[in-house]
């Protein structure tokens, strides 16, 4: 059985990676480790993404990175996407995984207009989302963990939008009928987001976010985390 790999794009803080582990331990927590091998590869760090004929499928991890700074080795595995997509090998892109997804197929990324959206958010479905493969059968509205500053403000030609929220209308999309990116992230738990709320407070108060209610409203968000296994199935 092909593995499914996680394209690992960057790395969290040291201190919460002390407590939590790294971005790829969230997704294996949140990933059935016995269906099928799971394997691991850092474009950031250097490491050589493989063959896509090898894969039975892609996740695409966050990263503190933006994509708008076009690293080279993002710039590499923007390439490396678009033809996974091409070749119709399923791909999930998580928060600059969805970025960087929209990015390889000629969306634009930048800073959201509305500001850093952080917090355990509702997430609304579009009318399409009831027929796509991994959306499908999900309530209407639901909550999700939401941690970022830049956003898809552009899907690509083609795309279909699936979710937005109050503050990004572009919180889910898909483009044929084995990509998807998601801005929010389902590898999160409430206490991973509050930590980011935490590092991030000065910031979010700037721009006028009430921080203690951010943080009192942090909870954990099961059909978002779903999406993880949801994802797996496609890719049988």
């Amino acid at each position: 059985m092909k593995p499914i790999l996680i394209v690992k794009t960057g790395g969290t803080y040291p201190d919460m990676a002390a407590r939590f582990g790294d971005f790829e331990d969230w997704f294996l927590r949140r990933l059935d480790q016995a269906s099928r091998p799971i394997h691991i590869v850092c474009p950031q760090a250097g490491e050589e993404l493989p063959p896509l004929a090898s894969l039975g499928g892609v996740i695409i991890t966050g990263s503190h990175d933006m994509v708008t700074e076009k690293h080279p080795w993002s710039e590499r595995t923007a390439l490396w996407v678009k033809d996974a997509v091409d070749r119709k090998i399923p791909v999930l892109g998580v928060c600059y995984g969805h970025q960087l997804l929209a990015h390889a197929l000629g969306g634009v990324v930048g800073d959201n207009p509305n500001g850093k959206e952080f917090g355990t958010v509702p997430v609304r479905l579009s009318g399409r989302a009831k027929a796509d493969r991994l959306f499908q059968g999900l309530p209407d509205v639901f909550d999700a963990q939401a941690c970022h500053t830049q956003s898809v403000v552009q899907l690509p030609v083609g795309a279909t939008l699936l979710a937005s929220s109050e503050m990004d209308p572009h919180h889910a999309f898909s483009v044929g009928e084995c990509a998807w990116g998601v801005q929010f992230h389902p590898e999160f738990n409430a206490e991973v987001l509050r930590c980011y709320i935490r590092r991030f407070t000065d910031d979010l108060a700037a721009q006028g976010s009430e921080v203690s209610g951010l943080l009192e409203g942090a909870r954990e968000t099961p059909i978002s985390e779903g999406l993880l296994r949801r994802f797996q199935r496609v890719c049988r």
